[in-house]
Formats: C-alpha cells, sequence, structure tokens
C-alpha cells in the first residue's frame, strides 16, 4: 500500500478489502425516505435489533435523505441491505451487478397509487382502469423524482390514458419529496391534485393527519410491483457462505405484529429481480433509465 495514503483511508481500505476484517464489520442498511422522517426512524431501528437477534451479527439502520441518496448508499457500498421501492430498487440494481432483490411484502406484487384532490375544486370520485379527465389543467404535486407510487407508475398511467406528458397536463407540477408532504399540500390547497402510496394515505389516515373534509381520493391505479429488500451480492464475501439466504429467512419469517404494522405489511415473501421488469421496462420508456 503506497505510504502516501493518509492513515485513515489506508485502514479504511484494508477494512473493505480484507475478508477476514470485513467479517466484524456490522451490516448497515437503509430504507427510501417515503414518509416522515421521524416515523421512519423509529421504525427501522426496530427492524435492525430484529435482524440483530435472527443473524448473530451487529446490524445498524442509517437514514437518508432522499431516495437518489438511498441509491448512492448503496452503489458505494456504504449500505448492504436496502428497503427500495420498484423504482430506486431497479436503479440500485443497475449499478451494482450481482446484487439481489430478496423479499417484498405479501402486498408488494400488487400496489397501487391513490390519485387524491382537494375538495375544493369539486372533483367527484373516478370509477375504472383510466386517469380522470377532470384533473386535467389542475396544479398537481408528484412525491419523489424517484418514487415507483409517487411519480413513475403515475406519470405512466396519466401518459397512456389522458395522452400528455405531466407539464402538458397541468397548470403546475410539483414534487413534494415524500408521500407524507404531498398529502399536506393537496390539504392545504398549495397543490389541487396529486398523488400517494395507498400504504401512505391509510398510515396518514390510521395517524389523524388527514382531513377528511379537505382532501379525499378520486381514483385508484392499476396494480403494479413495488417495495422490495435488496442485498448488495457480495454480502457472503464480508459475512459468510449463505449469509445472503440467512437473511432473506430472517426477513421472511418476520412476525411480530408490531414490526410488520410499521411498514405496514402483513408479511414478507420471497421476490426476485425478475418481478420488477415491468418497473423497469417503464422507467426505460419515460427515458429514467438507459435502455
Amino acid at each position: 500500500m503506497p505510504r502516501c495514503l493518509p492513515l485513515a483511508l489506508a485502514l479504511l481500505l484494508v477494512t473493505l478489502f480484507t475478508p477476514a476484517l470485513a467479517a466484524g464489520q456490522p451490516l448497515v442498511f437503509t430504507a427510501i425516505p417515503d414518509e416522515d422522517e421521524t416515523r421512519l426512524q423509529q421504525r427501522f431501528q426496530a427492524v435492525a435489533d430484529y435482524l440483530a437477534e435472527a443473524l448473530d451479527v451487529e446490524v445498524r439502520f442509517i437514514p437518508v435523505t432522499s431516495y437518489a441518496a438511498s441509491v448512492t448508499a448503496f452503489r458505494n457500498n456504504q449500505v448492504q441491505l436496502a428497503w427500495f421501492g420498484g423504482f430506486t430498487g431497479v436503479q440500485a440494481r443497475q449499478l451494482v451487478p450481482g446484487s439481489r432483490a430478496i423479499a417484498q411484502g405479501v402486498e408488494d406484487p400488487e400496489y397501487r397509487s391513490y390519485f387524491i384532490v382537494n375538495r375544493a375544486i369539486g372533483l367527484a370520485p373516478h370509477d375504472g382502469d383510466s386517469a380522470p379527465e377532470g384533473l386535467r389543467g389542475l396544479t398537481f404535486s408528484f412525491g419523489s423524482r424517484s418514487s415507483t407510487s409517487g411519480r413513475l407508475m403515475p406519470e405512466h398511467y396519466l401518459r397512456r390514458d389522458l395522452g400528455a406528458s405531466p407539464d402538458e397536463l397541468f397548470d403546475r407540477v410539483g414534487f413534494s419529496g415524500n408521500h407524507s408532504r404531498t398529502i399536506a399540500v393537496v390539504q392545504s390547497g398549495a397543490y389541487q391534485a396529486g398523488v400517494v402510496s395507498y400504504k401512505a394515505w391509510e398510515n396518514e389516515v390510521a395517524s389523524g393527519s388527514v382531513d377528511a373534509e379537505r382532501v379525499q381520493v378520486i381514483w385508484e391505479s392499476p396494480p403494479y410491483p413495488d417495495y422490495q429488500w435488496t442485498v448488495r451480492g457480495d454480502v457472503d464475501e464480508r459475512f459468510g457462505d449463505g449469509f445472503t439466504e440467512r437473511l432473506q429467512q430472517a426477513l421472511l419469517d418476520m412476525d411480530d405484529p408490531d414490526l410488520l404494522a410499521s411498514f405496514p405489511r402483513s408479511g414478507f415473501i420471497p421476490a426476485e429481480n425478475d418481478d420488477y421488469r415491468e418497473i423497469l421496462e417503464v422507467a426505460q420508456s419515460l427515458g429514467l433509465i438507459d435502455e
């Protein structure tokens, strides 16, 4: 190792590339910040404690400030495991060859988005598989630019059903950053309409954050695959042969109602990369991932 390297950097490189030392490192994971940050920190610290006991290794959760930051942390090996949305998972696996989707919520193969409006505009709920024409000309908020349920699939349905891009459809387009904030800006009237994860909507309703007199769901999207746990392909080198399978099994065995309610999911089932081919194809069609 060259003498010119600073001591701290030299030690880091030795730790990263010496299996015997790396095996003693903690498993670090993160999650897309799709809802209120305080709530996320509480729920994932409990998950870290569960995994540490199940796997007999130290497990740490580190929060990130944006969807893009979760993908960057995974690419840079700052985290080895992540709770991604469908699109961020596809992005991460494209950037880190060998990484795998290993578990998803029971509900995730049939995920949905809710289109919501401020009641003051007087737009009635809409049935059917096509996005409502009444959204045209409104101000509209997506969530994060990298959100599957808060941007990618909703934009796909809007283009497919209404035949135009968001900039052409709406008077003004915004990106709130997460589902909780989208609900807040539509409820306040800062935006007339928006789109959110149906699970986030249910969470906010349960927490008392939704004023049903001011905001309502007007359309439920068709289903699509969404969230999943994705792990880097080199974790067996760091933690020993068979670690990926042990990790997957620990996630599938998670049955504590309090842990599951924090996602919220009724349980976890196996997942694989091909489950998210539809997300990859939509992202490519929108020019968000190269073909």
